[in-house]
């Protein structure tokens, strides 16, 4: 029986989960809570590193190889995630297999297929998932201005109003797990407002 919360912040490039997902970190802390922080892809590790040469052009894998990349950046922290929960921690990711469900199914993957994976190497689940919704247009635009090159995901504007579409559905539709969607167009501080009332109303039902 899980002791802590797994909450997941989503949605296309230029989103905010970066952001977001470190201002819901410090309000936890704020309160006493003990907090495992996410990121993926996580850059730190070697698994990271390659789907990072994969976006940045430096190496291409089909969409099969960097599904299994991804899964195995998710599989290497399992042991770590359940302990976190099972010690009574926040664990909160920057994307997670979320991600991988809805850019892979965009690359032509069956999400049935991309499930079965989950579910055959007991991949821990979240409690939540937060989208933070923006278009692909602000994605475009937001990610400019953070850096000089784009990647291939994000300079290609039809795959990802194809990307931000999946994500609506699967949120709707709560696969995989829980989701709860939050317009990302909208200030930092009124994102990190209504991520907290939803969180709070999670945790209402829960006590």
């Amino acid at each position: 029986m899980r002791k802590g919360i797994f909450i997941v912040i989503e949605g296309i490039d230029g989103a905010g989960g970066e952001t977001q997902s470190k201002i819901l970190k410090e309000r936890f802390e704020k309160l006493g809570k003990k907090v495992l922080l996410l990121r993926y892809p996580d850059r730190s590790k070697d698994i990271g590193k390659f789907i990072y040469e994969h976006l940045e052009k430096q190496e291409i894998f089909t969409p099969e190889a960097l599904t299994l990349l991804f899964l195995a950046d998710f599989l290497k922290d399992k042991e770590k995630i359940l302990s976190a929960l099972e010690e009574g921690k926040i664990v909160v990711a920057d994307r997670y297999f979320t991600s991988t469900l809805v850019y892979q199914t965009a690359q032509g993957i069956e999400v049935e297929k991309l499930l079965k994976l989950a579910e055959l190497f007991e991949l821990p689940k979240p409690d939540i998932a937060i989208l933070l919704k923006i278009s692909s247009e602000t994605s475009v635009k937001r990610k400019k201005i953070e850096k000089n090159e784009l990647d291939r995901f994000e300079k290609n504007p039809e795959f990802l109003d194809k990307v931000e579409k999946l994500y609506e559905k699967f949120a709707k539709e709560n696969i995989f797990c829980h989701w709860k969607i939050v317009n990302g167009e909208k200030s930092i501080e009124d994102v990190a407002k209504e991520i907290w009332k939803i969180i709070r109303k999670f945790l209402e039902k829960q006590s």
